[in-house]
């Protein structure tokens, strides 16, 4: 058990910071977060059909274009001029969705796709961040 010392003056009390003992890791979250940073754009999710695959209504979504897009690779893309994230079938040239409550969606030739990049990391915000809504309007 580690005893921290606390010197008590005109009545207020402190304790040290549980975080005092370690040392700064020097790495930023863009650092661990962001494989290829001239090639990710951020995005912000909306609706339901994604939360089978943990992304919810709000959060943020990592979207890297340098990233080779795999078979069932979670990706955004202009569809029919609608910003979309799904699951890609491309064996199927399907979109699928990460909920049963939502059908996949057949792309065929008179549609127009256009792949945006694969969704590399989402991020759940606890609290609404007003400055990031607002800049996605």
């Amino acid at each position: 058990m580690k005893v921290i010392p606390i010197y008590v003056e005109a009545g207020i009390t402190g304790f040290e910071s549980p975080a005092a003992e370690y040392k700064e890791l020097g790495l930023s979250l863009e650092q661990l977060l962001v494989a290829h940073p001239n090639a990710t754009f951020i995005g912000l999710a909306k609706g339901q059909s994604m939360q089978g695959v943990g992304i919810f209504d709000g959060d943020i979504l990592l979207v890297d274009r340098a990233e080779s897009v795999k078979d069932g690779d979670v990706i955004v893309a202009n569809f029919n001029g609608c910003f979309v994230c799904k699951i890609l079938d491309k064996k199927g040239h399907r979109l699928l969705s990460a909920s049963e409550n939502f059908p996949a969606v057949n792309v065929i030739a008179e549609d127009t796709f256009q792949l945006e990049g694969v969704v590399s990391r989402s991020i759940r915000l606890h609290r609404p961040a007003a400055e990031l809504v607002a800049c996605m309007h």
